[in-house]
């Protein structure tokens, strides 16, 4: 270790659409927080990020902006994000200088320019060094697969924004498929379900939090009922309602079809070789997604296949890409080439 080894930090970051998350080299996860930005509408200024943002969001005033600069898994606000991304890592740097390497996971549908913008944010909020790499390698490396085996693995990565669908072979990516299908989507479905059938307006934090506690793939052993709180549409005055497991599943359906079917076309143009090695390992969900109950089974009836939801799903990408900075020699082949900028 060279002398300014001290004064820098090695940072691997899951720059998600609902999280971002940071491994710092040697002390492992450091940092899980909203990807959220509450600013001032007048002087661009940040005042909060990640979780204290969260708080603000819904209940600001004109004066003060609360967004999320990520969208479908890439940067929509570049400004904002290039804020948010320097705020993080000056939280997690604990040295004199700013961090020496960054590594970043990213979803694999992204275009030439979005991966700039990736790169040249981390390059502005200080990085001397960054590589990229897709969010199914990192998951795949996250879940302890061997990459670098010439041996199929299939990985659906199911984030805030996108739904990344892998096979990997070789320490590359031999099909995949990037949908713009995800957490942020199935959110959205159960706010548009309460708007139609129940003349109610409710906050994306309501949304989400009806996802994750009733929302499904399947039916659930016990159906359960809860207590809405929002908005009357007509009226215009709060009220509450409330509803089924079996409506919110009802909301989520056309969005689990449309992951189960891009999960199908992957299979589809999947080398036979590296499908015989699926069928013998199963597919592997990570991200929030995988979280959805009964999820695995619904992709386990459809495809016929094994399915595992990975050991703490929603880290999985981050502890993947927190490998490469512990040993980037080893995981140089993983890598997106510079040249592909």
């Amino acid at each position: 270790m060279g002398f300014f080894d001290f004064f820098s930090t090695d940072i691997a970051m899951d720059l998600g659409t609902a999280n971002t998350l940071i491994v710092v080299k040697g002390k492992g996860i450091v940092l899980n927080e909203p990807s959220i930005v509450a600013f001032d509408n007048n002087t661009k200024k940040i005042i909060a990020i990640g979780n204290q943002a969260k708080m603000m969001q819904g209940r600001e005033h004109r004066e003060i902006r609360v967004s999320r600069p990520m969208r479908d898994g890439v940067i929509a606000d570049f400004e904002i994000a290039e804020g948010m991304i320097r705020a993080f890592i000056k939280k997690v740097s604990t040295g004199a200088f700013s961090s020496r390497r960054v590594v970043v996971a990213i979803p694999s549908g992204v275009t030439e320019v979005e991966k700039r913008a990736v790169r040249d944010s981390a390059e502005h909020a200080g990085a001397k060094e960054v590589h990229l790499l897709f969010e199914p390698m990192a998951a795949a490396i996250g879940v302890g697969i061997d990459v670098e085996a010439a041996e199929g693995n299939m990985i659906v990565d199911i984030g805030g924004g996108t739904t990344e669908i892998a096979v990997i072979s070789l320490a590359g990516i031999v099909t995949q498929e990037s949908v713009r299908i995800a957490g942020d989507e199935m959110n959205n479905a159960v706010l548009q379900f309460f708007k139609k059938n129940y003349n109610l307006l409710v906050g994306e934090r309501t949304a989400e939090k009806i996802k994750c506690e009733v929302g499904s793939a399947m039916p659930l052993k016990e159906e359960v009922t809860i207590q809405v709180k929002g908005r009357d549409l007509v009226g215009g005055i709060p009220k509450t309602t409330e509803v089924s497991s079996v409506e919110i599943r009802e909301a989520l359906n056309e969005n689990v079809t449309q992951i189960v079917e891009s999960i199908k076309q992957t299979l589809e143009r999947t080398p036979p070789e590296l499908s015989a090695d699926i069928l013998d390992r199963g597919v592997i969900l990570t991200g929030g997604g995988a979280l959805l109950k009964g999820l695995d089974e619904r992709i386990k009836m459809e495809t016929n296949l094994p399915v595992h939801v990975a050991e703490d799903p929603l880290t999985a990408v981050v502890r993947g890409t927190g490998k490469t900075i512990e040993n980037i020699h080893k995981y140089s082949k993983v890598f997106i080439r510079k040249r592909s900028y």
